[in-house]
């Protein structure tokens, strides 16, 4: 294989065109050969109906991850009882989020490797293949393991979703585009338990699986001739297994910790103990392993910088805080307010929805300012002064939704923000692995916030109090005085303020660098 020299890779780039030039010539030169170039093709110009073709097609495409993380939820009552088995039930979620969050950096790695038409097949049959399974599953444990392959598959969705909107807008733009796919996002999450409950009770419960057919077949009508017409940035390259596969395990491992911790097994057990010296070790192996491969799977220096480890904490704060109270706010609204179940899933979509509006007006302006981070620096300081807020004052319902929409909205703005920066910050042929990267972080620190806010109930509250939905499954919530609840709270509120002043802080001091694409870009419409 011939390598460009220094003097006869500047005429070969600059026989390509002006923004592939632009890519090849800030690749270090070891990298870069005639082999490789022709794979990172001239991008054909896209109409903007195309484009909105594309867009919609991955947003059904993300619309089958988002639903089938929530969308079992409400039907495992019904499953348990034709099952008889109602002590693993939780493993029908914990499968699939464990195989989603490992191999989120897999698939955005080989996405740079192999392309992303043929990882959007591969991720989209997996999901397909396991949501048969999960639909004829004859006994529980086999639905346990066909919810690991639908997360497999499930898990590849969004990191592929995301890298193949770099390919097609520029930075500049994306941030509007990424305020449509949270939206779809949160629709999913909200409409997945309702689903689920009416398929549950008016038909069968195999019907949530059975409908990712349709769906699945839809999107793939809608994106394969297009693909086609997709830029091509890979670049083939010999795939580190060893790595992925020690990345994987680590993650999988950790996530275990913080499914089992404070609920199966005491934090302080033998058996916790052990695998978190296992994580560790795995960890290290990779980290040892990464610095000694030719082209590791996920290359450290990739992690470095004035850009990705500030956007990756501040993504990472803003989705956990979000998380961890979506996941223990019923409990507060039952027990304080005394709602009922359903009429405390509602009061949840306050803190969703209008996420998504914060995400619409960063994504926006990101598309017009000069200094975007801005927007995302004034939004998680809201954030955190409405969550500070929440710490001190007792209020009626309607004032605490409004404060709690208000957090939301200042939230939002993070996302959009932090996705374009770290995109814009590394090279076209590694936009899949950061993007994997960015998403797997972001899953494991929603898995350790919810574990943290549970663990701070717990100690504020200094009784063994079932948590995180536990509550649900048992029929009622536990006989805690109103009083002491509220008080408690306020510490989960200072959690979430906390990480809010942390994303903050990450977003002040990650680097502001320049986004490429138009000066001035006009809103995006999705419809005629």
């Amino acid at each position: 294989m011939n390598k460009f020299d220094r003097q006869s890779s500047s005429a070969d780039i600059q026989a390509l065109p002006d923004d592939i030039a632009e890519e090849l010539s800030r690749l270090p030169s070891e990298v870069i050969s005639v082999d490789d170039a022709p794979s990172i093709a001239p991008p054909v110009p896209l109409s903007s109906d195309e484009v909105r073709t594309i867009v919609v097609s991955l947003m059904l495409t993300m619309f089958l991850a988002a639903l089938d993380q929530t969308i079992v939820a409400t039907a495992l009552p019904t499953i348990g009882r034709q099952f008889q088995d109602v002590s693993n039930l939780s493993w029908v979620i914990t499968a699939y989020l464990l195989a989603s969050t490992a191999v989120a950096p897999v698939f955005g790695t080989l996405s740079d490797i192999y392309g992303r038409k043929a990882m959007i097949i591969t991720s989209l049959s997996l999901f397909v293949a396991g949501s048969i399974l999960c639909a004829i599953a004859p006994n529980m444990p086999m639905l346990i393991l066909a919810r690991g392959l639908q997360g497999l598959g499930g898990g590849g969705i969004m990191p592929v979703v995301q890298t193949v909107i770099s390919d097609v807008v520029s930075p500049r733009e994306r941030g509007q585009y990424q305020a449509y796919f949270s939206s779809v996002w949160m629709v999913g999450g909200i409409l997945g338990p309702v689903i689920g409950g009416v398929f549950a009770e008016h038909l069968h419960w195999s019907m949530i699986f059975w409908i990712n057919l349709p769906l699945t077949a839809a999107a793939l009508a809608l994106l394969l001739p297009k693909m086609k017409k997709i830029p091509v940035f890979h670049r083939k390259r010999k795939v580190d297994w060893l790595g992925g596969v020690l990345l994987m395990a680590s993650a999988v491992v950790f996530m275990l910790v913080l499914t089992w911790g404070g609920t199966r097994f005491p934090w302080l057990s033998p058996t916790v103990l052990a695998m978190v010296g296992g994580a560790i070790a795995l960890i290290v192996t990779f980290v040892w392993h990464a610095r000694r491969a030719d082209e590791p799977f996920l290359p450290l220096p990739l992690l470095g910088g004035s850009v990705v480890p500030f956007g990756l904490a501040a993504g990472g704060c803003a989705l956990g805080a979000i998380t961890g109270l979506t996941v223990q706010l019923p409990l507060y609204y039952e027990s304080v307010y005394h709602l009922s179940a359903s009429e405390a899933g509602l009061a949840l979509i306050p803190l969703a929805a209008i996420s998504t509006c914060g995400a619409a007006i960063a994504g926006r302006t990101m598309a017009r300012a000069k200094h975007y981070k801005r927007v995302a620096i004034v939004g998680t300081s809201w954030a955190a002064l409405c969550g500070l807020a929440l710490t001190v004052t007792t209020l009626p319902l309607w004032a605490l939704l409004t404060l709690m929409g208000a957090f939301a909205l200042g939230l939002g703005t993070t996302f959009p923000v932090c996705v374009v920066s770290i995109q814009n910050s590394v090279q076209r042929p590694q936009v899949g692995t950061i993007t994997g990267a960015l998403n797997f972080f972001r899953s494991l620190m929603s898995s350790f916030t919810v574990a943290a806010f549970a663990a701070i109930l717990l100690i504020a509250l200094g009784a063994d109090v079932p948590l995180a939905g536990e509550h649900h499954v048992a029929g009622g919530i536990p006989a805690i005085p109103t009083e002491d609840m509220r008080h408690a709270f306020r510490y989960v509120f200072g959690a979430a303020t906390a990480l809010m002043a942390g994303a903050a802080l990450c977003l002040i001091m990650m680097e502001e660098r320049p986004l490429a694409g138009p000066t001035t870009a006009q809103p995006v419409e999705m419809a005629e």
